[in-house]
């Protein structure tokens, strides 16, 4: 094991090697934290590492550095620039002990004085912005705030690619690097929770404890598959396994999970890391196997898990052994920057859906509404709009704030989140009778749903329904209701009720959030964000419990399925869904119908299962990793802005699969594309798919299959669709 050890700590140093600005400081009980941590230096460093403020780097090797420190710097290979980092890193290893070893892994790293090696805590995060969640991230006079977007369900909203890679840049140009193993990282990207992790505290079961159930076929289709995409197509340098057992076994300690699939499938250039503690949650809370300590690090560590967030391998590793690029600092002028703070209006802008419209009430004109009541839980909200795992951020723009540009604004909260009782309702209706527009912000916050809170119902708490309806139904003139939440609410009484003209979901919408709710009212900004998840009626949570991971529905115990991909019942507004102040006709051009894979004598016809009304055909299927899948099919779609105001439109492009396979999917999502079209104007736009990634499905053996037969391409809901017939012979 100690020479897995080494191995591991190699991967780690050639990472933390190229981490130069990760906005972290490890305090480890010093008067001054470091900030940051590389190898090589272009300036000159401290005398002590102790004595570095978060305004600096920790250049390791910096020459007048190991000379104050009394050390000859030519000694250490580490320090040899010449050299590839993976080199260094191995000779650096190669110099400790294996309690020096044991001392790196942990997000509190020792540092190994004796060789220069200073101490480092990596624990930080950087969720949607900066965030002082963690000990190794803090805030100071240097960096005293940070650019907070949304939250991350409000920016997926947007259905734009270009938009996500601008938020999360690191390092221009180095998107297609030669050698992945060796490529510059700004901050180390993390996928997380691996895997299933679908409770955290839900009727007192607690992911600490939580064993998911999950069929090998659910896993590779839906649970799996986005950390797949995050290391194949993302090109993450990390992954996070999570608390809860899978099946049985720890997600932390499966190698099943870590080593066969992460490693070995889908080939991750990087580390994995555990959730905080894990480790010690796999011991104390799920008891697994009776293991100790000792066994617990062992059992994790062969099943490739190189770091732990937590104590665990810092304080066991040795006696389980024994028993068996760099960044020039930033500041407020980089973080805090004008260029910044629109970033965060236009990604909250971007991801607003507008979910009803009637008689076209929106956008209001600023030339005839003067007045504006703002009312509801969250119209003077601040904190609520960032959401969790969040810093410091620049600045606030709540809902009145962003209102008060453009016309006078009367407000009366009504009632707090919880709303207990309906004693300052009043208030709230005598504002809406006197304004010309009423604008009501509702919603929930992270007292409803968080880390470690899971939701109970999909209501809004309290008499925030009250609230909404009698403001809607006094208010003078018409009544715009505004929801902040991450999850769907079953808002069927606002979506019924005439007095509530309109509806926008604006999620947690980070700092800017008041502001680029107002310009959507207030049509500056025409909404084009789209719902990337589906709003059920409030009984779906009495269909089935949460524990129940499995997607498709269950006839026996008269379970729901679960997604768009296989739901099929009504819902209050359904994945995708989202409206504009313009509207969109298309003209599909150019499809392909036809696909005919000629086998050889290697590739066999694979069976599937098929409804009793169903023929079968003569080739039911191919499994995809029997063929080489490099045919694509592709399409033309003609956007045409056919309003009067411009706008964007989100195209959602699905695959259906032929009728009659036995829990094959409703649909599924294969691409989508965001673009602006002026008024009155067109845009054609090209999709291309592979034939085997976008038609394939997940059989009940969990083998990615291709079916033959006839499969259906749809643009969002059949707005457009054509036939696509698979063959084999």
């Amino acid at each position: 094991m100690a020479e897995s050890l080494s191995s591991i700590l190699i991967i780690y140093l050639i990472c933390v090697a190229f981490l130069g600005i990760s906005a972290t400081a490890a305090r480890n009980g010093l008067k001054k934290p470091f900030s940051y941590f590389a190898l090589d230096a272009t300036t000159s460093g401290k005398d002590d590492a102790s004595s570095f403020s978060g305004s600096n780097f920790t250049y390791v090797c910096d020459p007048s550095r190991y000379a104050a420190l009394g050390l000859d710097m030519a000694n250490f290979v580490f320090c040899d620039k010449s050299l590839p980092y993976d080199v260094r890193a191995r000779d650096l290893v190669n110099h400790m002990t294996l309690q020096e070893k044991v001392q790196q892994l942990g997000h509190g790293a020792y540092g190994v004085p004796r060789l220069g090696l200073p101490k480092y805590n990596w624990w930080s995060e950087a969720l949607h912005g900066v965030s002082s969640v963690g000990p190794g991230t803090f805030f100071d006079e240097v960096v005293p705030a940070a650019t907070s977007f949304p939250t991350v369900i409000l920016t997926t909203a947007s259905f734009n690619e270009s938009l996500w890679k601008t938020i999360g840049q690191d390092v221009e140009g180095t998107e297609n690097y030669p050698n992945p193993d060796s490529r510059p990282l700004k901050v180390s990207s993390c996928c997380k929770h691996f895997t299933a992790y679908d409770v955290d505290n839900w009727n007192n079961i607690i992911r600490e404890t939580f064993d998911a159930r999950v069929t090998e076929q659910d896993m590779v289709e839906t649970f799996n598959r986005p950390f797949e995409m995050c290391i194949k197509e993302g090109d993450v340098s990390s992954i996070m396994c999570s608390y809860n057992r899978v099946n049985g076994i720890p997600a932390c300690a499966d190698p099943k999970l870590l080593n066969q699939t992460i490693r070995g499938e889908w080939n991750l250039h990087g580390y994995i890391v555990s959730d905080c503690d894990s480790i010690q949650v796999m011991v104390e809370r799920h008891k697994f196997l009776g293991d100790t300590k000792e066994d617990a690090v062992a059992r994790t560590l062969k099943a490739g898990l190189d770091l732990d967030c937590g104590k665990y391998y810092t304080q066991n590793t040795e006696s389980s052994v024994k028993q068996g690029k760099q960044f020039q600092s930033l500041g407020i002028k980089d973080v805090c920057s004008e260029q910044h703070i629109e970033l965060a209006a236009q990604a909250a802008r971007e991801g607003i859906v507008l979910l009803k419209n009637k008689d076209d009430t929106l956008p209001l004109k600023s030339d005839t509404i003067k007045t504006l009541a703002v009312v509801g839980p969250h119209a003077n909200a601040t904190n609520a709009m960032i959401g969790n795992y969040a810093g410091i951020p620049c600045r606030y723009i709540s809902p009145i704030d962003g209102f008060s540009t453009y016309a006078k604004v009367s407000h009366a909260i009504g009632c707090d989140v919880a709303c207990k009782d309906d004693n300052s309702v009043l208030p709230a209706v005598e504002v809406a009778q006197e304004a010309d527009a009423t604008i009501i912000v509702a919603g929930i916050d992270l007292s409803v749903e968080a880390e470690s809170n899971d939701r109970e119902d999909l209501l809004l708490p309290g008499y925030q329904t009250e609230l909404i309806n009698n403001v809607a139904n006094a208010a003078k003139g018409p009544g715009i209701l505004v929801i902040m939440s991450a999850g769907g609410i079953d808002i069927t009484f606002a979506k019924n009720n005439d007095n509530i003209k309109a509806i926008l979901w604006a999620g947690y919408p980070g700092e800017e959030g008041g502001r680029a709710i107002a310009d959507v009212v207030f049509g500056k900004y025409n909404p084009g964000g789209r719902l990337p998840l589906t709003w059920h009626e409030a009984d779906y949570v009495n269909q089935l419990p949460m524990t129940s991971l499995q997607l498709r529905p269950n006839d026996e115990l008269r379970y729901p399925g679960r997604t768009y991909k296989f739901f099929n019942g009504s819902t209050v507004y359904p994945f995708g869904y989202g409206l504009s102040y313009t509207n969109f006709t298309y003209k599909l051009t150019s499809p392909r119908k036809s696909v005919d894979i000629k086998l050889n004598k290697f590739q066999h016809c694979y069976n599937l299962n098929y409804k009793e009304d169903t023929s079968t055909p003569p080739c039911p299927s191919v499994r995809t990793n029997h063929l080489s899948c490099k045919e694509i099919f592709q399409f033309d779609v003609e956007v045409k802005n056919v309003g009067s105001r411009d706008g964007s439109e989100v195209m959602i492009v699905y695959s259906k699969p032929p009728e009659g396979i036995v829990g094959a999917n409703i649909k599924q999502v294969i691409g989508f594309k965001r673009l602006f079209v002026n008024a009155k104007s067109s845009q054609k736009v090209s999709f291309e798919f592979n034939i085997c990634k976008s038609l394939q499905i997940i059989d009940y053996n969990a083998y990615s299959v291709l079916p033959s037969g006839g499969h259906t391409i749809m643009n969002g809901d059949d707005v457009i669709s054509f036939p696509i017939q698979i063959s084999f012979s």
